[in-house]
């Protein structure tokens, strides 16, 4: 019988026969090497975890409590937040919760753009990524619907009816996703059944994300292979007291919200019950959601403008053959480092002008800047692989980046990755 490492005699007889904690130790423990220079940057693939395991809690307490009627919904979320003992609480951790789970992933996909994690060996950690934003993306606009306020019912009647673009099958798929030719009652409950569902999804396909990520370790701040034992460190203990104290900053930037800003990243016109009779003057999304929103509302033709949309996040997929430069890490590619900050500055305003009135100078500014989130991944990256110039690269984590010779140093084309 195989023995097992831990000296705890309950868990050495559990392990020994379920290697749950060898697995746990390997995974995030001591026995789980990590570049020794990782950034602060780095912790957000955890606090995404911890976010959504919060979620999750509070999405179950809530559904305890939840009516998924046309008829009660709106009210039985009034009686959680007035009569459930609570309720308040764990309404506004979730509703927050959504938001703050958006920008913890956010920052951690513009950590890997300009670190280049989405580049070989790592492509399928990437496009797992991705997958994940997208369900989040279906989660987050499906649970928004279940409030059956005014932004609810708009929203969904507004969403579902982009499939009426396909030819021929386009509003079949229509009465199949509502349940009937209106948003109406069966809408609220396929709604409310894969709201409950998907977040479920996504943690499988985290679980998939953390195996990816072990088949060739993290990516580090220099961009560079780890080749020696020497740059590497273990993930416990140096790193989960990073993540701690990066838990503990972000737990408190979370409070701040959840007690004293409840409401103010939703939008008040959820407030109000659904009316069918009565379109509220401006349908917006969730902010998280308005960048693509923007891209779509660009493109003045139905069916091209819901192409640009789901284009617009499709072309994410294709991202690591797009970038062909042998070198990651922006910190060694200086025209690839401007070309970021615009491109981020860029999806700023995308998601500025996604809730705002598509009139005046705000169509045109959203056609200028859906126009150059293409340029930016289908000409500028391709592009700057012929004409960029990248700096020399440390030959490992511990020899000097600068120094008076070249001994630490090697040529950014002999660094082509494995």
């Amino acid at each position: 019988m195989p023995k097992s490492q831990f000296k705890n005699p309950v868990i050495n007889w559990i392990d020994t026969r379920l290697p749950i904690f060898t697995a746990a130790n390997e995974a995030v423990g001591t026995e789980h090497p990590t570049p020794k220079n990782l950034n602060y940057w780095w912790n957000f693939g955890s606090l995404a975890g911890v976010t959504l395991v919060i979620m999750i809690i509070t999405g179950i307490a809530l559904a305890m409590n939840y009516t998924a009627h046309v008829d009660h919904a709106f009210d039985s979320v009034e009686r959680i937040m007035r009569d459930v003992n609570g309720g308040w609480l764990i309404r506004y951790i979730h509703m927050n919760g959504a938001s703050f789970f958006f920008i913890v992933v956010y920052i951690h996909m513009a950590r890997s753009l300009y670190y280049g994690s989405y580049k070989a060996p790592r492509e399928l950690l990437w496009i797992l990524g991705v997958v994940i934003y997208l369900l989040m993306m279906a989660t987050a606009f499906l649970g928004y619907t279940l409030p059956w306020g005014q932004m609810s019912f708009w929203g969904a009647t507004v969403i579902t009816n982009f499939f009426s673009v396909i030819p021929f099958v386009g509003e079949p798929i229509v009465n199949w996703l509502l349940g009937g030719y209106t948003v109406d009652n069966p809408t609220l409950n396929r709604f409310y059944a894969l709201h409950y569902l998907l977040p479920f999804v996504i943690a499988g396909v985290i679980l998939l994300h953390i195996v990816a990520l072990h088949r060739f370790g993290s990516n580090n701040p220099l961009g560079i292979d780890i080749n020696n034992d020497k740059d590497m460190i273990p993930f416990h203990p140096y790193y989960t007291i990073k993540d701690f104290f990066g838990l503990a900053v972000f737990l408190a930037v979370f409070c701040i919200f959840v007690f004293f800003l409840p409401n103010f990243l939703g939008h008040p016109d959820n407030y109000v019950p659904a009316d069918s009779m009565s379109t509220p003057a401006h349908i917006v999304p969730e902010w998280y959601l308005s960048p693509f929103y923007a891209i779509l509302r660009a493109v003045p033709d139905k069916l091209l403008g819901v192409l640009a949309m789901f284009g617009a996040i499709g072309i994410l997929f294709i991202l690591p053959w797009l970038d062909r430069s042998p070198v990651r890490s922006a910190h060694f590619r200086p025209l690839y480092k401007i070309f970021y900050i615009i491109f981020i500055i860029n999806m700023l305003g995308l998601g500025y002008l996604g809730v705002q009135n598509p009139e005046g100078i705000y169509i045109i500014l959203g056609r200028v800047c859906t126009a150059w989130y293409f340029i930016h991944f289908l000409i500028v990256m391709p592009l700057l692989n012929i004409i960029e110039t990248p700096m020399a690269l440390p030959k490992s984590l511990s020899d000097p980046i600068f120094s008076s010779g070249s001994s630490g140093m090697a040529p950014a084309a002999s660094r082509s990755k494995k």
